[in-house]
């Protein structure tokens, strides 16, 4: 029961860092400055974005909740507290401000934690630390998406 009552904690929690985020946004994927970048090959379509931030919501709720009833500790609440920082402004950063450089800096340092968290659980979590793997699979993903726009623009 507790195991349930987590995972609906975070994913409160992760789905209201989502919706955050898109207001700070300021629809930035439909403006002009945006859709006038030079994006990578590689961009996928709009509807792929919401589709792949449920999936990793949902599955890094899942992972939160585990990684807490099996390790309560300072160290996982920092480390969370600041992936959730650096996810919900970085859609400020690039997409209201276009500051892409110092955007580029926030998505490396949110792949960091999450690398962090995802290495340092592993042994703990065993086959459970695949649920963070969506995560991290699409931070590398946004970062080498961040880093064309920052060099192509």
């Amino acid at each position: 029961m507790k195991l349930l009552k987590n995972i609906f904690i975070f994913l409160v929690i992760n789905f209201g860092a989502l919706y955050v985020g898109t207001l700070l946004m300021n629809n930035g994927p439909q403006t002009n400055w945006y859709m006038n970048l030079n994006k990578a090959p590689w961009t996928p379509p709009g509807w792929v974005f919401g589709m792949a931030w449920t999936t990793i919501m949902f599955c890094f709720s899942i992972y939160m909740a585990y990684l807490i009833n099996i390790l309560f500790n300072t160290k996982i609440i920092i480390l969370f507290s600041v992936q959730f920082i650096l996810n919900v402004i970085w859609n400020y950063i690039f997409f209201n401000q276009h500051l892409v450089s110092i955007g580029l800096l926030v998505i490396i340092a949110l792949t960091a934690i999450v690398t962090i968290m995802l290495y340092d659980y592993r042994k703990k979590l065993k086959l459970k630390s695949l649920l963070i793997l969506p995560y991290f699979i699409w931070l590398c993903i946004a970062t080498s998406l961040n880093m064309y726009i920052l060099i192509h623009n």
